[in-house]
């Protein structure tokens, strides 16, 4: 295992330690100068921010590198033994460099028997198929999955119902006034609305040999995390699309509100597109506290240079997490996100409640399995996803790059 990891992780512990210990110091000091003065300088703000920004990014790196260290570990431990695989010499090399067949060679005697011993030679190619068992890899070959993370974002909830009842603010009319002495008072009105989110089921199955899995315990794990992972994929693609028709979930993006931002800067870029969503979300009373991109996206943003040839977002040797302005940022592999962007107030906007959290079931009961060896395997889940603040989530298009400025007149004549 490499020790890059381990010094890298050691670095930032330190650097993290040390960022704490200026935070404190520094948010003490805002603190007394705000009782002194009655608020903070623009000096003051400023390194507080600054401060704030190298925390949360020290923070989000000390975790990914224990991540990656606990990765490296369970791959270390799964490597086999160096004596698990020696190479071999064919059968003719073998018999040519023994001791015993050169002595034979230099005094050769009639009726005299040569012993060559062979311990781990391969056997020629006009040996029958299967005389010698090839060499096995451990493992299977398993095909590489996109990363799942919106759940991660939504606030978790469980039920015991087959359906989510819910009251939701809809309305509220602020009477408050400046009132005389002896005045009545004048009355708000706050609005409700009785919501209903049914629980949904999303399952599949498969079949598969009995001897197989017998034979080869190895393969029914495997298709067990297939079939979990095929169950997730599904449930990342209802809770980011579904449009509530049947028995679809009644996704984020159908909900959201589309993105309008409230000002336009000078030479719009897609950071400047995700802190405007931001606004937005503010504005509607409802902080966000994500992104949500392609990979693609995301990778456009990290390699955005200033007019010097630097990079924006750090420096490309730093271990810092994908974060932008001071919010984690998860990258998605789903093609409807290309080009487009969701930020959001996750955790207080949506709710994703399991009734009945992702299981496989294996029987031998279903149609002609017990006469045929076979096995029917079912992998299923129920969940409920209510969205208790369409507001809370802004999604739309990343502002087209500009097109670059034609030379000058001057510049052409010269």
């Amino acid at each position: 295992m490499p020790d890059t990891t381990h010094d890298l992780l050691k670095q930032v512990s330190a650097e993290l330690a040390q960022a704490t210990s200026d935070f404190s110091r520094q948010a003490e000091e805002a603190m007394t100068q705000a009782r002194r003065a009655g608020g903070l300088s623009e000096q003051t703000k400023v390194a507080v921010d600054e401060l704030a920004l190298r925390f949360n990014s020290l923070t989000e790196a000390e975790a990914q590198l224990k991540t990656r260290l606990g990765e490296i570990e369970q791959e270390f431990a799964r490597m086999p033994s160096p004596a698990a695989s020696q190479p071999r010499t064919s059968l003719g090399a073998e018999v040519i460099k023994s001791e015993a067949l050169k002595a034979f060679a230099a005094c050769p005697e009639g009726g005299k028997r040569l012993n060559v011993p062979v311990s781990a030679a391969l056997l020629s190619q006009d040996v029958p198929f299967g005389v010698v068992e090839p060499e096995r890899l451990p493992g299977i070959d398993k095909a590489p999955k996109q990363r799942l993370f919106i759940r991660d974002l939504i606030a978790p909830g469980r039920t015991t119902s087959p359906a989510i009842f819910w009251v939701q603010q809809t309305g509220f009319t602020n009477a408050a006034t400046m009132l005389r002495e002896g005045q009545p008072k004048p009355y708000s009105d706050i609005k409700f609305d009785i919501k209903i989110t049914p629980v949904t089921t999303l399952g599949h199955m498969f079949k598969a040999s009995k001897q197989i899995l017998d034979d080869f315990t190895q393969l029914q794990s495997t298709l067990d995390v297939e079939m979990r992972y095929g169950l997730k994929y599904l449930e990342e693609d209802e809770v980011l699309y579904g449009d509530g028709t049947g028995m679809h979930l009644h996704g984020i993006v159908s909900q959201a509100s589309e993105y309008k931002p409230a000002f336009d800067v000078a030479q719009q870029s897609g950071i400047d597109d995700l802190r405007l969503a931001m606004l937005q979300a503010q504005l509607a009373r409802l902080p966000a506290s994500g992104h949500v991109l392609h990979f693609i996206d995301w990778a456009k943003i990290e390699l955005t240079k200033d007019s010097l040839g630097r990079y924006i977002l750090g420096n490309p040797l730093g271990l810092a997490g994908p974060l932008l302005w001071g919010l984690p940022v998860v990258a998605t592999e789903s093609t409807g996100f290309e080009g487009k962007f969701l930020t959001g107030a996750f955790r207080t906007g949506a709710q994703l409640f399991d009734r009945e959290e992702a299981n496989v079931v294996v029987s031998t009961e279903n149609a002609d399995d017990f006469e045929r060896n076979l096995i029917s395997i079912r992998c299923e889940e129920r969940v409920a996803l209510v969205i208790k603040r369409p507001e809370a989530f802004i999604y739309g298009p990343f502002t087209p790059p500009a097109p670059p400025s034609e030379p000058s007149t001057k510049s052409k004549a010269a």
